[in-house]
């Protein structure tokens, strides 16, 4: 994200061709067991915010980690090969950074579906950790500004915190095209808990240009 104190501008990238989403890679054979595996990785991790172990169960799950992270590094691909939060079919697109974000209705300008903080993205007292949101909000007014063949990238992005987010509890969420400039697109969403605004946010995306990565 940059600072929207001047007219923003996409810088390009590295060399390296990571042009995504690959849309080869969306029907991998390993699309759906990935996806479960990161399902009960999402699980553990929740877990892991809500316990307290002893020492002989850090000592156990420390070696059992340590053995399956050098399992994992044998596996290991470049970026544009890489199936972590690439599989757009996928709740949250295969990943653990944020929420499990659930697409219910994506269109041209219009995004809706819900989301469930599990334990993992505590803050205090019940209520979800207000750095996770605009992580979220990210990935919301994206998908609101995408369109096929479209590249973005994320210019500016305000949150505002409206009411509490409550854990373990299905939230709505939108994000809607509000206007487009040329390659500039501001987009707004909100995250509701019922009829209660828990957040809403909005946000610039500019479109790259085709030599631009």
């Amino acid at each position: 994200m940059r600072d929207e104190s001047s007219s923003p501008e996409p810088s390009s990238e590295p060399s390296h061709d990571h042009a995504w989403p690959d849309r080869g890679r969306l029907s991998a054979d390993v699309a759906v067991p990935y996806g479960e595996m990161i399902d009960l990785l999402r699980g553990f991790l929740d877990k892991v915010s809500g316990a307290r172990p002893d020492p002989a169960t850090l000592a156990d799950l420390t070696h059992d980690l340590k053995a399956w992270s050098e399992r994992l590094q044998a596996c290991a691909v470049e970026e544009r090969d890489q199936l972590f939060a690439r599989l757009l079919d996928q709740p949250g697109r295969g990943q653990t950074m944020s929420p499990a974000l659930v697409v219910e209705k994506q269109e041209v300008g219009d995004f809706r579906g819900h989301v469930t903080f599990g334990r993992y993205f505590l803050g205090v007292n019940g209520a979800v950790h207000g750095g996770t949101l605009p992580l979220m909000f990210d990935e919301v007014l994206g998908r609101a500004a995408g369109q096929p063949g479209l590249r973005l990238r994320t210019a500016y992005l305000k949150t505002d915190f409206r009411a509490l987010t409550p854990l373990d509890t299905r939230l709505e969420v939108r994000g809607w095209l509000d206007r487009q400039e040329g390659r500039k697109y501001f987009v707004r969403g909100e995250l509701r808990h019922g009829d209660v605004v828990c957040a809403d946010a909005e946000g610039l995306f500019v479109a790259l240009k085709p030599d631009q990565r």
